[in-house]
């Protein structure tokens, strides 16, 4: 098929008939009289031999192959849309735009919540939409960064796609503040032997695949589709769960739990806002791109800072304990 002979107007005229199903309304959706959507619909028809709209009693229904072309449509639409509407030349300061993000819970409090933030005091006519991230986006990637502007979601689960890279975080483990099973360190045992809360998708993989490499099992009690709901499956209970540093931190006192290091050399978790390639020389994507980047920065300082504190007081605790238990070089030195 070759895209010069065809009239992309059509693919307009297609995308309302096939939402609306009916030939009126759909012209009055997109300007056109009702002979115009008639013919419309007729070339339509011709060109992918089918009816697309048959006539069951007083109303019309989509066709088996009308039905297909509904969710093609309308990304098609998103995407010359996004197309068509990219700019040589961006003043953050002066435009108003919405940018589509697609994030999981976890991302949009520990870095959408910062970026919307900066945006607020940079670009005041910017919107910001986060959307949450769908089950099969391993499947749709392509389709979805073609009709959004990005995807928050760390390395190992997608790839094929341009990234900007944000910060790194670590995984650690949540577990009741009166669990009377667990001591001041978890075991691997702990982690075969009591009941999990996982977040029921899979993009936390690297993480899950390093637990099976390690012959770890998780048993499974209660699945949720948020991490930020996991602290409070885990209080009062036996369970446990394994959950992003800096959410955790973030929901610190918000339930009665611990934050504990894992029983292993845990593998990071690399955040990247993930684009598709369309958006490469779109001047309003390359300004959300790099604000993004210097927002991952601030939060990758962040996280450097709070490391090195727990340093500190990891050498303060054992210094305490040695003065406790009576070091004898101490008493040495006192004598």
């Amino acid at each position: 098929m070759n895209l010069a002979s065809l009239d992309l107007n059509l693919v307009v005229a297609l995308r309302a008939l096939l939402e609306e199903r009916n030939v009126t309304r759909a012209g009055r959706r997109i300007g056109l009289s009702q002979p115009a959507m008639s013919a419309a619909l007729a070339r339509l028809r011709r060109h992918f031999d089918d009816e697309l709209l048959s006539r069951v009693g007083g109303h019309y229904e989509l066709t088996a192959l009308g039905q297909v072309l509904l969710d093609r449509t309308s990304t098609a639409c998103d995407l010359l849309e996004r197309l068509f509407t990219s700019q040589a030349d961006f003043d953050p300061a002066v435009e108003s735009r919405e940018f589509t993000i697609v994030a999981s819970d976890y991302a949009v409090a520990v870095f959408g919540a910062e970026l919307a933030r900066t945006v607020h005091r940079e670009a005041p006519g910017i919107r910001l939409r986060f959307v949450q991230t769908p089950p099969g986006i391993v499947e749709q990637t392509g389709t979805l960064l073609s009709t959004t502007d990005g995807l928050l979601m760390p390395h190992g689960i997608i790839s094929d796609f341009p990234a900007t890279e944000l910060y790194q975080d670590q995984w650690v483990f949540l577990v009741a503040d009166d669990n009377p099973e667990v001591g001041d360190q978890l075991t691997r045992d702990d982690l075969a032997r009591l009941p999990w809360v996982t977040y029921r998708r899979t993009y936390d993989a690297p993480a899950v695949r390093q637990l099976a490499m390690l012959g770890i099992e998780p048993r499974v009690e209660v699945s949720v589709d948020g991490f930020t709901l996991l602290p409070f499956m885990v209080a009062g209970t036996r369970r446990i769960a394994l959950v992003q540093e800096l959410l955790a931190e973030r929901l610190g006192g918000l339930a009665p739990v611990r934050i504990m290091r894992a029983p292993y050399e845990a593998v990071p978790l690399q955040e990247a806002l993930w684009w598709h390639p369309v958006h490469t020389h779109d001047a309003a994507h390359i300004w959300l791109r790099e604000t993004a980047a210097r927002v991952g920065a601030t939060v990758a300082a962040r996280v450097g800072t709070a490391v090195a504190g727990r340093a500190v007081q990891g050498v303060a605790g054992q210094v305490i304990q040695a003065v406790d238990e009576g070091d004898p070089g101490d008493r040495s030195r006192e004598g």
